[in-house]
């Protein structure tokens, strides 16, 4: 909707004007030619972002199902306190192998865009990220060659990871501590895994933003996937990511699960 008045106070109310629900106000004169263009503007991409508005709202909105959530914390809680000693000697070793500290903290964004400190066992040497941009062009995902534009960054034989977070990395280990990411409420033991800023970022197109509408998880389709996680194209992994958002429940998640242990053996190998 578009108002027009001979009160020339409206100008000094525009914002409230505005507020109350209006797409734009005129007072006369009127540049009849302006406005012309303002009506097709509006014409043209109003639906456009109302479907925007929308989606943020929705995104925001999101929270975990309480079933979903009460079972999230017994198996963080029981896996913590069975894995306890295996959690103290994988600490044990990162700190003598290299100075800095056990547990890497990395800002992820998760359900709904979300920001929090995500929470990994220490793989790298304390330098890694300072090194990050001079090694790009090692990257698996690469559409160029350069690094610059991809979605997903993974370096092949990245010269930054430690003797011991080869190993735990290869196993899976170093994704232990996200247990305390799921009691805080970050994550769930099943979802789409969170993003680091840079890449969720380039999740620009509206069918990619859709993978945020799931929480994050520590596992997920696409690292149960049949011809292993390695070998997925960014478009697959993030066609499982929206997959997932879609059709979430507790039997896909135990489906999830169940195939999660098998993918870790055969990785490990």
């Amino acid at each position: 909707l578009i108002g027009i008045s001979h009160d020339k106070r409206i100008n000094s109310d525009k914002l409230s004007i505005l507020k109350a629900g209006l797409d734009d106000c005129y007072t006369f004169p009127i540049d009849w030619e302006s406005l012309a263009e303002r009506i097709h503007f509006l014409g043209k991409y109003k639906s456009q972002f109302n479907k925007v508005l929308s989606k943020e709202e929705k995104l925001k909105e999101y929270r975990i199902p309480p079933a979903k959530r009460f079972f999230d914390i017994v198996v963080a809680t029981l896996t913590l306190l069975v894995l306890s000693p295996i959690l103290f000697l994988i600490g044990l070793l990162i700190k003598l192998e290299s100075r800095g500290p056990v547990i890497y903290k990395s800002k992820r964004v998760g359900t709904g865009y979300d920001t929090f400190d995500f929470l990994k066992f220490r793989s790298m040497y304390p330098d890694a990220d300072k090194r990050l941009q001079e090694l790009k062009h090692l990257n698996k995902y690469s559409n160029n060659g350069s690094g610059s534009d991809d979605v997903f960054l993974k370096l092949e034989n990245d010269p930054r990871i430690t003797g011991i977070g080869k190993f735990i990395r290869k196993t899976s280990l170093d994704e232990l501590p996200q247990l305390f990411n799921v009691l805080k409420g970050d994550m769930s033991i099943v979802g789409n895994r969170p993003l680091p800023l840079y890449e969720a970022q380039l999740m620009t197109r509206d069918q990619w933003a859709n993978r945020f509408l799931a929480p994050a998880g520590i596992t997920g389709l696409w690292q149960v996937a049949k011809g292993g996680k390695d070998n997925l194209s960014v478009e697959e992994r993030v066609g499982l990511d929206v997959k997932y958002a879609r059709e979430s429940s507790m039997w896909l998640d135990l489906q999830i699960m169940w195939k999660t242990l098998p993918a870790m053996i055969q990785k490990g190998e």
